[in-house]
């Protein structure tokens, strides 16, 4: 009988032994590594040949691969891919890996009824890619560097706007941050009490991805039943991702809160005793990313709407009255 792993069990066991390791040493893979001298790399999502954002876990292994490489530059590639803009990969250098999951059509016997049945089956293969720093004879709009800007120091507009968009309930007061599931209300330290802007969203970012989990929302559930247990460890590593997730989406460059560091040994328990556990904490924090995003596209939708009917009225009316005017005799 063969030792040999499958592929997929494989990829399992790789990231999740790399996320584990980073974890014992007090990092946390997910934190971007921000680093503004690159052009493309102002707060952003790893970033695939075309400019398309990576998604669920493979933004946090790219993150984790450029903090440990000191990459500036978010954008990725295969080998054929620098090959077909007439570039080339370093002599000696290691691509990382990411993923790529679907599914498949099986046509099966059914046992019972001797029909026919399609199964759907899941695969999951990996496949390296390759820094642009590690790649020569690139176009020069994939070197490109930064403009120097300016920190912001008050609210940030385009935050606000974002989840002021969502419809959460945020109640503001006393001195913690936390999603009360009950009551369908985020609970929030007042903005001045944090150390600075970025902190704050960062940390509604995470109460906001708690507030996906309602029965009326995405209805997640781990099965936790007390604080501390296991489901509610899932839980919170779902939050912390989604959080660096929307961070990344709103260009908002978060410190490592210290708060949290209490919660990297159950986190790590959880990632040991399930090799897809990080996978799936991945795939639920970008469906609580994605939700976000849907929810807000249809506000804004609905008000563009309002607008549009609001606008026709008035000029309606504006029209009539211009009528009326017109008809009405010379005194």
């Amino acid at each position: 009988m063969s030792n040999s792993k499958s592929p997929s069990k494989d990829v399992y066991t790789r990231i999740t032994d790399k996320i584990i390791a980073s974890l014992e040493q007090g990092v946390r893979p997910w934190m971007k590594p921000w680093n503004a001298e690159h052009a493309a790399g102002r707060i952003e999502k790893p970033l695939r040949h075309n400019g398309q954002p990576y998604n669920g876990i493979n933004v946090m292994m790219l993150w984790a691969a450029a903090e440990d490489q000191g990459y500036s530059a978010p954008i990725w590639m295969t080998y054929r891919q620098a090959k077909a803009l007439g570039a080339q990969v370093r002599k000696g250098e290691s691509g990382e890996l990411v993923v790529y999951a679907n599914t498949l059509v099986r046509t099966a016997e059914d046992e019972k009824t001797g029909e026919e049945i399609e199964q759907t089956i899941p695969f999951m293969k990996g496949y390296n890619v390759f820094n642009v720093e590690q790649i020569e004879g690139l176009p020069e709009a994939y070197h490109h560097l930064a403009e120097p800007v300016t920190d912001p120091v008050e609210r940030i507009d385009h935050a606000e706007r974002f989840f002021e968009a969502t419809g959460a309930e945020v109640n503001h007061g006393g001195n913690r941050a936390y999603y009360n599931i009950t009551l369908d209300r985020i609970q929030m330290p007042i903005f001045e009490s944090f150390r600075d802007p970025e902190s704050y969203y960062a940390t509604l970012a995470h109460e906001t991805t708690h507030w996906t989990r309602h029965p009326r929302r995405l209805e997640r559930d781990f099965g936790r039943k007390r604080f501390g247990d296991e489901g509610y460890a899932q839980e919170e590593l779902v939050a912390e991702l989604g959080s660096a997730y929307l961070c990344a989406d709103l260009g908002i460059a978060p410190e490592v809160r210290e708060d949290h560091s209490a919660y990297i040994a159950s986190w790590l328990e959880v990632l040991r005793n399930d090799k897809r556990a990080i996978f799936t904490a991945a795939a639920h924090a970008q469906r609580a990313v994605d939700y976000l995003h849907g929810v807000i596209a249809k506000t804004e939708k609905a008000a563009h709407a309002a607008f549009s009917v609001s606008d026709a009225l008035f000029r309606s009316a504006g029209q009539d009255v211009q009528a009326q005017e017109q008809e009405r005799p010379w005194s």
